[in-house]
């Protein structure tokens, strides 16, 4: 059976796409719920956990925190903040011996996929630590 386009499918990942800041969950549904108040915070989350499972968007997971959502589904990195909790992008060539399949050298084990995160203190937290000091 197909799945349906729904509506609120394309407006929450419209929001996801327009807020283009790796968004939680929570965070979509304040801004999907601003002009349409009758989607609900479980709507939310089952659309984008879904999209998430078909491929269409990617879910960033964090290990201390809620998930964050990505709109952008290339093979690429993160960088999460300790301090704040952002997500962001990082703009590093692919690991040759991921991208390569290097990796499939593991006996028994096919990989399908896999995800790299960087943890840190990004620039903003850092300047504000700095200025405390």
């Amino acid at each position: 059976m197909a799945e349906r386009n729904t509506m609120q499918k394309e407006i929450i990942y419209s929001a996801l796409c327009r807020m283009a800041n790796h968004p939680t969950a929570d965070e979509i549904y304040q801004s999907v719920h601003e002009s349409h108040p009758s989607i609900s915070r479980a709507t939310v989350f089952r659309v984008l956990n879904k999209l998430a499972d078909k491929g269409d968007v990617f879910k960033v997971r964090i290990s201390d925190g809620a998930d964050h959502f990505d709109h952008q589904t290339f093979n690429h990195y993160h960088a999460h903040c300790r301090c704040c909790g952002s997500v962001c992008d990082v703009k590093l060539a692919p690991l040759v011996m991921l991208e390569d399949g290097g990796v499939e050298a593991m006996e028994n084990f096919h990989i399908t996929g896999y995800s790299l995160q960087f943890d840190g203190i990004c620039e903003k937290c850092s300047s504000k630590e700095e200025e405390a000091s």
